[in-house]
């Protein structure tokens, strides 16, 4: 496929995406299986389109003065990929797969490119009605947040320490490019160009043998900041798929025990393939059953219980900028109380002077300090370390970190902007003895 039929497709895809509200994943599946004759490569390019007009769907729309999937895409050409005005008219030629040639009105709006008076949400890229939610947090920097949080995302890999060493790694990844993580000592990092297809970590020897895991620089270092401790008893109460479960059995070296668990079962169903290509022998899967309580022998004997709770996931709009658009106040206010009754049930299993770790992938404050400050409120045993000492685990980049994360006195915040990982919210709550 030529450019500009790469880019009537994307319009073609993005027009599906806006008319039934379903995620770009969908539409973009189903725009391949109907155009068979598009390669591997045509459709990572339409992918990249798509995603960098979701990405910055505002400010774009902006830009052209109209919301159209058309004017959305070549405003994006313009303000993300800084396409010059004849180079987007080069591919607007009306001609065979071609979109039409530009009006003059939309050669005006390309060429001056103007946000002046566009309002935060606009520059930042995010729904409107979360203006007031990113203004607590943010104040003026709301805008540069949000306009952050709309970026590219890079890969990130962890390198399992139960099988390897980030340096050795490293060299079996050299034709990746990949790059050591700026905060985390496991990590590295891939940077992809806006129409790459995405590398096959899956297909990787060294993935296949487990040593490493994708996963992103945030959450690695959500998970070292819980410091599980080889020879605990850890639970991880929102397991998953088990990103996390995998990062603190590594931390644990193998040794204690991580009981491992989720509200919803089917959330669990790919934690035991990943545990066993990891080497990880000290975690125990409980699965539930009907209303039957499977953590019930655990009450009290918990030295750490992780709660990488269900959010609104605004922290990670650079990998689902998709997402930002169909979240509405009514999933933030359900969010809440999933994570109050998951707070409340860690609660009842950490011993005296055991703790919980409380994880989100969000920015909001309802989701992040209020939730930790209500606990408290209702927990008089537990107490809030301080978000400062969290980065210890970082070494001598500890303090770089905190001064380039979010501090207060609930925890501690990482964003795009800040720390140039995803947006992560990281407090510790501590039983007294």
């Amino acid at each position: 496929m030529t450019p500009a039929a790469r880019l009537s497709a994307a319009i073609e895809v993005f027009a599906d995406i806006e008319a039934r509200r379903r995620p770009a994943a969908d539409a973009l599946k189903d725009w391949g299986l109907s155009h068979r004759f598009a390669g591997s490569s045509d459709r990572a390019a339409i992918a990249g389109l798509v995603y960098d007009a979701l990405r910055r769907k505002s400010s774009s729309a902006w830009i052209m003065g109209a919301t159209t999937p058309r004017a959305v895409l070549l405003g994006m050409l313009r303000r993300e990929r800084r396409f010059g005005v004849e180079e987007i008219a080069a591919l607007c030629t009306g001609v065979r797969f071609a979109p039409e040639s530009l009006s003059e009105a939309e050669r005006q709006s390309l060429a001056a490119e103007a946000t002046t008076d566009a309002p935060p949400h606009v520059l930042g890229d995010y729904p409107d009605w979360l203006d007031p939610n990113f203004a607590r947090v943010f104040g003026d920097d709301r805008a540069a947040e949000g306009a952050a949080l709309a970026s590219r995302a890079p890969l990130d890999l962890r390198v399992n320490t139960l099988k390897a060493e980030r340096e050795e790694l490293q060299d079996k990844v050299s034709h990746l490019h990949a790059e050591p993580t700026r905060w985390s000592p496991v990590g590295l990092r891939i940077h992809l160009a806006a129409d790459a297809k995405s590398p096959a970590i899956h297909a990787e020897p060294v993935f296949l043998k487990g040593a490493v895991e994708i996963q992103d620089e945030g959450s690695q270092l959500a998970a070292l900041f819980a410091a599980a401790k080889p020879g605990e008893q850890v639970v991880d109460l929102a397991a998953g798929a088990g990103g996390k479960t995998l990062a603190l059995a590594a931390s644990m070296e193998n040794h204690g025990q991580i009981y491992a668990t989720d509200i919803d079962k089917r959330q669990l169903a790919p934690i035991h393939e990943r545990l066993t290509r990891a080497g990880a022998r000290n975690v125990q899967v409980r699965t539930p059953r009907g209303e039957a309580d499977v953590l019930a022998d655990l009450a009290g004997r918990i030295d750490l219980a992780l709660i990488d709770a269900p959010c609104t996931g605004t922290g990670a709009w650079r990998r689902n900028p998709d997402a930002k658009w169909r979240v509405r106040p009514g999933a933030l206010e359900q969010r809440r109380k999933q994570q109050a009754a998951l707070l409340d049930r860690g609660a009842t299993l950490v011993k005296p002077g055991g703790r919980i770790a409380y994880i989100t992938c969000s920015v909001l404050a309802e989701e992040n300090d209020d939730q930790v400050r209500a606990f408290v409120e209702r927990s008089a045993d537990f107490s809030v370390e301080k978000p400062a000492d969290l980065a210890r685990p970082l070494g001598d980049r500890a303090y770089l970190f905190t001064r380039a994360a979010l501090i207060s006195e609930a925890g501690l915040l990482m964003t795009p902007r800040r720390t140039d990982t995803d947006g992560f919210f990281v407090s510790l709550l501590r039983r007294s003895a």
